[in-house]
């Protein structure tokens, strides 16, 4: 298997429908990661030529779209990119051989009348190949007698073939959060539209809050080295230094660049790219020709998922993965101690019970705050002595409603009671997982909502953590504690935030939507939970540090 391969497709771009499926299917056998893929239809190796320029055209535009769509439905772990710096109308600079970020292991090709001698001076009239690297040539027998269902419904027609509308400048933009197939159409689309440079906007700020398991979005600067990454890749030479940037309102450099001749958008943005017009014309700036791109249906998106392609289900498909790697000085260790925490609503309770069920033994911090509060603890002593005698009801224990009434209103004397209770609470933790290791558990979770705040996460193995929105958890809280909703905010904004914790996590879970998406989740996260600890288990496991 090779890391980064070069599949070369020289059939007229309507013979593509007939083939595209098993040479895609071929190439995901031999490539893992990366697969450049260069269009040079009619090619065949008696030609001799080093570099082949192609205008852009209607139906190479669509074929570009529906190669890929096809990679999305059928090799969707493959970061396919189709290279486009052999595409440009001959006033434009195309720059060639140019050398790709990742170095080519493996070219694959449809080429006919094998001449190698030719083929391969070709490739090097186009690319910086050295060492050369493997080839193989396709036989005809190798598309002609194999389909793939995933790609049978897909509309593979192509457009009557007239040229491009390009301009020197075109603008676009979107979140590009884990750069997908819709993505790339965008930006193909925009990067064949444009001669001498393209502006991307990309999103950040505010504009995200509202997104889907918006905690799991990349930072902007990743989003912005990947977007930059993928054209200095597919044509470089309409990237610049100051070609994608962040933008925190809808417009960007839009509505400020005089230059700009086209704005590409999606079915979805349509009333953006008007927008951005009206602005320009307020500014007596020239309009900008809106060219407006399909939305991809997603053929293997479950029930819970978008229809479409999507940023917000790739989120939702990192639900109980492995996001980073657990601490190594604690991957030994036994019995492996999960931290799970969430906001207030968040579903903790029910993950832990179907982690139980699982397997899992499960030690409640919140039981143990009660329980640190009982006389002849530690900490009742503690708190009697730094919060006075008052606190204490006629029962002889304390008044946590009369302590409430002393902490919560002051955050000094808040981070004091923490101070006394939260290292009681661990002290129990820790005994308790002495105690399970005694009795041969594999696998404890450790329940707490402040497992961050207090420090806690210095003695488990893995960080699990709940998210949902903001309004899911203040609908649940007003239902379940019938307070009013301005009371379950307060209680919400006293807590550190969900990205917080996802910056911490190793694992995310919600429990957003009905019970068996959770639940599937947990036995997901379980499963690979297992297979990681069948992995790193020394012969001999040893206590956590704590």
């Amino acid at each position: 298997m090779f890391t980064t391969g070069l599949l070369v497709l020289t059939a007229p771009l309507n013979q593509l429908s007939h083939r595209i499926a098993p040479i895609l299917h071929y190439a995901a056998g031999k490539v893992d990661k990366i697969l450049y893929v260069h269009l040079q239809p009619n090619y065949t190796s008696e030609t001799e030529s080093n570099f082949l320029r192609m205008t852009p055209t209607t139906d190479l535009c669509a074929a570009v779209t529906r190669l890929h769509t096809g990679a999305a439905n059928l090799c969707s772990r493959l970061d396919i990119r189709i290279l486009l710096g052999n595409v440009g109308k001959p006033t434009e600079p195309l720059v060639y051989p140019r050398t790709l970020q990742n170095k080519v292991e493996f070219i694959l090709t449809d080429c006919v009348n094998q001449n190698n001698d030719n083929f391969k001076t070709f490739l090097e009239g186009n690319y910086v190949l050295k060492p050369f690297p493997k080839m193989e040539f396709l036989k005809e027998s190798d598309w002609k007698t194999s389909s793939n269902d995933n790609l049978s419904g897909m509309d593979w027609s192509l457009p009557k073939s007239e040229e491009l509308q390009t301009y020197g400048h075109i603008v676009l933009g979107g979140t590009f959060d884990h750069v997908h197939a819709g993505h790339k159409i965008l930006l193909s689309e925009s990067i064949m539209r444009s001669e001498r440079k393209i502006t991307i906007g990309v999103t950040s700020g505010p504009m995200l809050e509202s997104k889907t398991l918006c905690e799991l979005i990349q930072p902007v600067e990743t989003r912005i080295a990947d977007v930059r990454n993928y054209i200095q890749d597919v044509k470089p030479h309409i990237l610049f230094d100051d070609s994608v940037v962040p933008i925190t309102d809808p417009f960007g450099p839009s509505i400020v660049v005089p230059d700009m001749g086209g704005i590409v958008v999606s079915e979805e943005t349509r009333k953006g790219g008007d927008a951005v017009n009206k602005r320009r014309k307020e500014k007596g700036l020239s309009q900008l020709d809106v060219h407006v791109i399909d939305i991809i249906e997603d053929t293997c998106h479950a029930s819970h998922e978008e229809t479409k392609i999507s940023s917000s289900s790739q989120r939702i498909r990192l639900l109980g993965t492995l996001l980073r790697p657990p601490r190594q000085d604690h991957q030994s260790t036994s019995p492996y101690v999960i931290g799970l925490t969430g906001g207030i609503a968040s579903g903790k309770t029910s993950v832990c019970k179907r982690l139980e069920k699982l397997g899992a033994a499960i030690i409640n911090c919140d039981q143990l705050g009660h329980k640190a509060y009982e006389p002849g603890m530690k900490a009742y002593e503690q708190v009697v002595t730094e919060f006075g005698q008052d606190v204490v009801g006629d029962d002889g224990l304390i008044n946590r409603k009369a302590l409430g009434g002393k902490v919560f209103a002051d955050k000094s004397r808040l981070e004091v009671l923490n101070q006394i209770v939260w290292p009681e609470i661990a002290r129990m933790a820790k005994e308790q997982i002495q105690q399970l290791t005694s009795k041969g558990h594999n696998v404890c979770v450790l329940d707490a909502a402040v497992l961050l705040e207090a420090g806690w996460q210095d003695f488990v193995n893995e960080i699990w953590v709940c998210v949902i929105p903001k309004d899911e958890a203040l609908r649940r809280i007003t239902d379940r504690d019938s307070i009013p909703e301005e009371k379950a905010r307060q209680r919400i904004e006293a807590q550190i935030s969900n990205q917080a914790r996802v910056d911490q996590a190793n694992v995310v879970l919600s429990t957003l939507w009905e019970p068996e998406v959770t639940q599937k989740q947990v036995e997901s996260a379980w499963e690979l939970l297992q297979e990681r600890l069948s992995e790193t288990s020394p012969p001999r496991p040893k206590q956590p540090k704590i």
